[in-house]
């Protein structure tokens, strides 16, 4: 089984406590329709679980595939800089059928991202960090996403909502 590299520290995108008992870790492509249907599931995992749970996005953007992942991801770490990281995933995944350029500049305006600061996302800004998440994925075996791990294990099962309420709940009893 594979384990998350590195762990899970200060500059990535986390809701829930730092201290919840279980932090699961997403790496995710904002274009990727399977990162699309896990992306409700993840959501109804995460209200279920409360303050128990801590929940990690890294990029992962496969770019091949998926033309509109880079600027998404790029998008999205704008938003962070402005305290809107959240907002902008979330966004991106409620309309990930409009990813373009020209969408994202809609979005941007919806979240109150100005326009020099999307643009020098994409000429480069944050593709450092985009970079490291996605180095740290490949270390951590992943190939492909959604990717997922539970206290830095990689899991591989079923990713309905209960199935993984299942796991994180066994998690949590086991840090208890």
């Amino acid at each position: 089984m594979s384990t998350l590299k590195p762990p899970v520290g200060p500059d990535d995108h986390g809701q829930g406590p730092a201290d919840a008992p279980v932090t699961l870790v997403e790496y995710g492509d904002y274009e990727c329709p399977y990162c699309g249907e896990a992306y409700p599931v993840l959501k109804a995992v995460q209200a279920e679980m409360g303050d128990r749970l801590r929940f990690v996005f890294r990029n992962f953007p496969l770019t091949q595939q998926h033309p509109h992942a880079g600027r998404a991801a790029e998008f999205a770490e704008a938003a962070a800089a402005i305290g809107r990281f959240w907002e902008a995933h979330d966004l991106l995944y409620e309309r990930q059928d409009a990813l373009d350029q020209a969408s994202l500049h809609a979005y941007a305006r919806m979240i109150g991202l100005d326009d020099a600061h999307l643009a020098a996302a994409f000429e480069g800004r944050y593709d450092e960090k985009i970079r490291r998440d996605f180095s740290g994925g490949l270390r951590s075996g992943v190939n492909g996403t959604p990717t997922l791990f539970v206290n830095g294990e990689r899991y591989d099962g079923p990713r309905d909502v209960d199935s993984l309420l299942t796991v994180l709940r066994a998690a949590a009893a086991e840090r208890i």
